[in-house]
């Protein structure tokens, strides 16, 4: 009897297997329409994202532009090593980890603490008002972001004019290393938090008001009804959105970056997208910046895959993977 029930095992197993694809066909068949809406997305995904990949191929070989991808020479790995030996590989990873962290660290809660405040107001108008003048910012161009920051904190800036009244000669802020983190990081949190901040409030927009009501006639606090009501509410986005932050720690935005950096201020403002950049299309090394870009992207996923474990782990099993 046993023998004869396992040999009907594998026949019941290829049975539901059968059924559970017919099901998927009949459904894919039955809404059709929505996976024609979905084939451009995905069609445009494979072309830009996926179809390039294959350039990432050049890293292990010394690619030169007259000979092609397949005809350059292979290397193997030589570029890595080159890089991972290299005096600046210290500095520029260093930098990369500390001006992510630090704008991960003082940039993600911010949205939540604005998204709790707005959520407070009662007049519809006058939390329109506050919100548009806090989405503002992220709808201003990073070129002219940063343009502005070098006009302000120049010398003869508004900045300096204020700090004359205390200080005798002006400060150079964008000509000092040690300054330009607080710079490129209180700028990018008055330029993101605001539009942040709008997926906590539509978060928050879903909690019942009368546990609320509940809970003032209860007595609780302010305090008390954000951390034990809202929070709570929030806790679900804010491990999905520090998944995503964390995983790009390592892909901190270039143009900024780039946009404001000094010959003075390049010991601290030199990051790996930044080195990348100069390699590659400045000094034509293309080999070795795709070598270094991938060395970034690889860092990335294995963060991201560490980073949803241990949000898992601390959220009962909650995660974005």
């Amino acid at each position: 009897m046993q023998e004869l029930a396992k040999a009907d095992t594998p026949v019941i197993t290829e049975t539901k297997k059968n059924s559970k694809l017919k099901t998927k066909l009949h459904y894919m068949k039955k809404n059709y329409i929505l996976y024609l809406f979905l084939a451009p997305a995905i069609i445009l995904t494979i072309i830009f994202k996926y179809v390039p990949m294959y350039g990432a191929s050049i890293a292990f070989k010394d690619f030169s532009p007259i000979r092609g991808i397949n005809g350059s020479e292979w290397v193997g790995f030589k570029h890595f090593t080159d890089f991972l030996s290299s005096p600046n590989f210290m500095d520029i990873l260093v930098n990369t980890l500390k001006l992510s962290s630090f704008e991960l660290l003082i940039g993600f809660p911010i949205p939540i603490i604005l998204a709790l405040m707005l959520n407070q107001l009662r007049k519809a108008g006058v939390k329109k008002n506050i919100q548009l003048i806090l989405y503002a910012p992220h709808f201003i161009s990073v070129v002219v972001i940063s343009g502005m920051i070098f006009l302000f904190l120049s010398p003869t800036g508004p900045i300096n004019a204020m700090l004359s009244v205390f200080t005798d000669k002006p400060i150079s802020f964008m000509s000092d290393p040690d300054a330009f983190r607080s710079i490129y990081i209180w700028s990018g949190v008055w330029q993101g938090a605001g539009w942040a901040s709008i997926i906590y409030v539509a978060a928050l927009a879903n909690v019942d008001p009368q546990l609320h009501d509940a809970a003032t006639v209860d007595g609780a606090s302010l305090l008390q009804r954000i951390r034990h009501i809202d929070l709570p509410t929030l806790k679900p986005v804010m491990a999905v959105l520090f998944i995503l932050a964390a995983g790009g720690i390592m892909a901190i935005g270039f143009e900024k970056a780039y946009l404001l950096q000094t010959s003075m201020n390049l010991p601290t403002s030199e990051i790996i997208s930044t080195y990348v950049y100069k390699r590659g299309l400045q000094a034509g090394d293309y080999s070795f910046a795709t070598a270094v870009g991938l060395f970034n992207a690889v860092i990335n996923v294995i963060l991201l895959v560490f980073v949803n474990r241990v949000v898992k782990k601390l959220n009962e099993g909650e995660g974005l993977l």
